[in-house]
């Protein structure tokens, strides 16, 4: 038996990584084949257009790599404001970590994506609004948990999560605008005061 190709894994990374790194505008089918590898022909053998790559890409982004971390961050054996503040933590890590391979600030792919071609391809859009609304999840939860044990105001912990989750992609799309890793590295600070933690129970979650 012959070897399994590993065609369609090489264009998802490469369309990940392009359209991170660049815009889902500017970057072309042959842009993705070359860096993947790949012949068109192959290309058009496993998704049918660019967008049902991205969407493609996105998924495999989301089950390989954002909801396992979400997963360790958000476990039920932290304590709930050190869940918040691993998750605002990573932001600056995984961008430090990108600006080392990239030379730049990439900010968030699925942020970058969606509030590019919102309006115009609904299938991204609606794959897009899946995972960020993922994410809130992850916060909701967190600061359910938070508020039944008395560290956070009461409130609908849904519109708190959206908000938070708001200040998170803000923070990561100035960092972006700005090429600068500054407005990451005081994020879990703005988070705790955004939650109204006090200043002893903010510092021990960040022991």
């Amino acid at each position: 038996m012959g070897r399994k190709s590993d065609a369609k894994q090489r264009l998802l990374d490469a369309a990940l990584s392009l359209i991170w790194e660049n815009s889902y505008g500017v970057v072309t089918i042959d842009a993705i084949c070359e860096k993947a590898g790949v012949k068109k022909g192959s290309f058009y053998y496993f998704f049918e257009s660019k967008s049902d790559l991205a969407v493609a890409a996105l998924d495999e982004l989301w089950q390989v790599e954002i909801k396992p971390k979400f997963d360790a961050m958000f476990s039920a054996s932290n304590p709930p404001l050190e869940r918040i503040r691993l998750m605002m933590e990573s932001a600056y890590d995984c961008q430090k970590e990108m600006q080392q391979e990239y030379g730049k600030i990439i900010g968030c792919a699925c942020f970058s994506l969606g509030s590019e071609v919102c309006t115009q391809n609904d299938p991204i859009r609606q794959k897009v609004q899946e995972t960020l609304c993922r994410k809130v999840r992850y916060l909701e939860s967190a600061i359910r948990d938070a508020q039944a044990d008395g560290l956070v105001a009461a409130g609908d912990p849904l519109i708190k999560a959206k908000a938070l989750y708001t200040l998170y992609e803000g923070s990561l799309t100035e960092a972006r605008i700005q090429n600068s890793l500054d407005p990451l590295r005081i994020l879990p600070q703005i988070v705790m005061d955004f939650l109204g933690v006090p200043a002893a129970d903010a510092a021990r979650t960040g022991s």
